[in-house]
This record gives structure tokens, C-alpha cells and sequence, in this order.
């Protein structure tokens, strides 16, 4: 007979196999772990370079209709910043941000996830997240909290 710890790692590791973050979150629909946004951004960066747009942006800005264009460097930056959104890991791998204090807090609990505390619908911790995701990780935690982690794999999952 398996013991409540042993019952607890095989449910972190399942949450671990399917990309399930301690918040919540789907790590396989992110976008820093598909690293399509990276790719894209990668890729205009380099079609610019070769069209040499900033030197068309640069004329272009002198046109009053064209005047946004004389912000043409920081666009390009920002893209550079983009090429950066990118996580080998899933959470629960060591990606994401490393100060998290989600993931900080149920390591320390011994949680697989926040599904498994009972106050993840009223935690500070979480709220972080509303800005980005609204409530879709508390969402998904309560299905993940009421079907287990294979029920919440098997259907859809918010982000």
C-alpha cells in the first residue's frame, strides 16, 4: 500500500509528463515553449536586415503619413526582445522565470500544484497572473482540482 508521499510524487510526476505548471498554465500551449513567437520574430528581424528597412523606414518617417515609422529602431528592438521569449524547459523542468514564487511556494508545500492547496482561489501568489491570463490558471485549476490532472489533459484547457 502506497503511502500519502508516494501518492503525491506519482501526481507531480504526471502533472510533470503533461506540461501541467504548478499555477495551472498548459506549458505545451505557451508560447515561449513552442517558440513559435521567437521563430517568427527571429525570422522578420532577418527579413528586415536583408531589406534594409531601416533605411526605408527612415525615409518613409518623413512622410506625415508615414511619420511612425521614425520609431522603426525601437519596433526592431522590441522584436530582439521577442527572439528572447523562449523556454527549453516547462515549469516544473526549471523553465520559466527562476524567481517565480508560485512554483516557489508549492515546492515548498510539497505540492504537485496549486490544485492541491486550499486557498488557490483566494492566493495572492496567483493574482500575479491576472493581468496576462485573466483567470484561465484558476479555471483550470479547479477542473484539474475536481478531475485530476489525466481528466484535465483529455479535454480543453484555457490560457
Amino acid at each position: 500500500m502506497e503511502n500519502e508521499s508516494t501518492q503525491a510524487n506519482r501526481q507531480d510526476d504526471r502533472a510533470l509528463d503533461h506540461g501541467i505548471a504548478y499555477c495551472g498554465l498548459y506549458c505545451e500551449d505557451c508560447f515561449g515553449h513552442t517558440g513559435r513567437i521567437a521563430d517568427l520574430s527571429r525570422d522578420l528581424r532577418a527579413e528586415l536586415r536583408r531589406a534594409r528597412f531601416d533605411r526605408i523606414a527612415g525615409t518613409l518617417a518623413e512622410e506625415p503619413y508615414f511619420k511612425t515609422f521614425a520609431n522603426y529602431a525601437e519596433a526592431y528592438e522590441v522584436l530582439g526582445a521577442l527572439v528572447k521569449l523562449r523556454c527549453k524547459n516547462m515549469c516544473k523542468g526549471g523553465g520559466g522565470p527562476p524567481f517565480c514564487k508560485i512554483r516557489k511556494c508549492s515546492q515548498k508545500k510539497g505540492y504537485a500544484g496549486c490544485w492541491e492547496c486550499d486557498e488557490f482561489v483566494d492566493c495572492d501568489k496567483l493574482k500575479t497572473l491576472e493581468g496576462a491570463h485573466k483567470e484561465a490558471n484558476i479555471k483550470n485549476l479547479k477542473k484539474i482540482h475536481r478531475m485530476g490532472v489525466e481528466g484535465f489533459v483529455a479535454g480543453p484547457k484555457l490560457w
